[in-house]
């Protein structure tokens, strides 16, 4: 099972994940997508993704603009999967324009 990461561990994750910020126990992006429709899409490649890791993202959808917050929740906090979640989603962000 997936373990916390310290504070030094979540600065040095971040630094690879750009757009990516802390907020409290979560890592956070928010990203605008060139239309609903592409939006909407990289929602959809984010949940087979997350299906695939069995670790899911919290999206808030609002138009073409999408917020992704990634914390493992029953570690209370983030740990390496949310990491690994989050270098994904910024790949599907990149490929559907935003």
């Amino acid at each position: 099972m997936a373990e916390l990461l310290d504070d030094a561990a979540v600065t040095a994750a971040l630094d690879d994940l750009a757009g990516w910020e802390r907020d409290g126990d979560a890592l956070v992006r928010t990203a605008e997508l060139p239309s609903f429709p592409a939006a909407i899409a990289v929602v959809g490649r984010v949940a087979e993704i997350a299906e695939s890791q069995d670790h899911h993202p919290d999206i808030d959808i609002r138009w073409r603009t999408l917020t992704f917050r990634c914390s493992t929740h029953s570690k209370g906090g983030i740990t390496d999967l949310d990491v690994v979640l989050c270098g994904a989603i910024s790949a599907e962000i990149a490929a559907g324009g935003g």
